[in-house]
């Protein structure tokens, strides 16, 4: 069984639950990290000490607050610790289920399971460190189906960001300063333009914001 086991989560009633399954499994090291950073430094350390951890239970959503954070989201953070150790074994748990995330997660290569906050949460996240401890992957029932559905569309990041930026009231003068920002390609103005027609065009949306409405309900974005 896992010895040292590293913990990001935000929110102190979830901290607890996951804290007694750990217990219940008897692990014997157990720290818990509600910031992105904080996780980052403690497994940097655990790392240049000799004692790396072996498993981290990671959220993909982190709360931002008045502290400012280099690593702000879950993935962020899984994707910097499995470069400084490609050996740490990762289960996400999260309340998020978009087949875009789940799909991406499995892709990169960085994930060992997915474990979906719900009802029957604990008890799958028991579930996937048993199996992980075996050598196994693991995915909660509910992600199962969902990376089972051979009609879920994928789009690429540049797709996603302009079409959630356009969601949340950017305009496209804006988009193109973020995804330069983020050293998104292409960023062109024109680029945008020309993959925003294009998408209407896919997916037979009259309008921009009917284009919005469809990909939500496909839950692309």
């Amino acid at each position: 069984m896992f010895k040292k086991v590293l913990v990001a989560e935000d929110m102190d009633s979830i901290n607890h639950a996951v804290a007694f399954v750990l217990k219940d499994l008897k692990i014997a090291q157990v720290d818990h990290a509600q910031y992105c950073d904080r996780a980052w430094l403690l497994a940097k350390k655990a790392i240049q000490e000799g004692s790396p951890y072996d498993l981290l239970i990671c959220d993909l959503s982190f709360k931002p607050d008045y502290r400012e954070e280099k690593l702000t989201s879950g993935k962020d953070l899984i994707s910097a610790l499995k470069f400084e150790d490609p050996q740490l074994k990762v289960i996400v748990n999260s309340i998020e289920d978009h087949p875009q995330t789940v799909r991406e997660l499995w892709a990169s290569g960085n994930i060992d399971a997915y474990v979906c906050k719900d009802r029957s949460g604990l008890k799958e996240l028991k579930e996937a460190i048993l199996n992980l401890n075996e050598g196994a992957n693991y995915n909660s029932p509910s992600i199962e189906k969902i990376l089972n559905q051979n009609n879920v569309l994928t789009l690429n990041d540049f797709e996603i960001n302009i079409v959630k930026y356009l969601a949340n009231g950017f305009t496209q003068d804006e988009i193109q300063k973020e995804l330069k920002n983020k050293n998104i390609r292409p960023s062109s103005k024109s680029a945008i333009e020309k993959r925003l027609k294009e998408l209407r065009d896919e997916f037979r949306a009259n309008t921009n914001p009917h284009l919005i409405s469809i990909m939500k309900d496909l839950q692309l974005i």
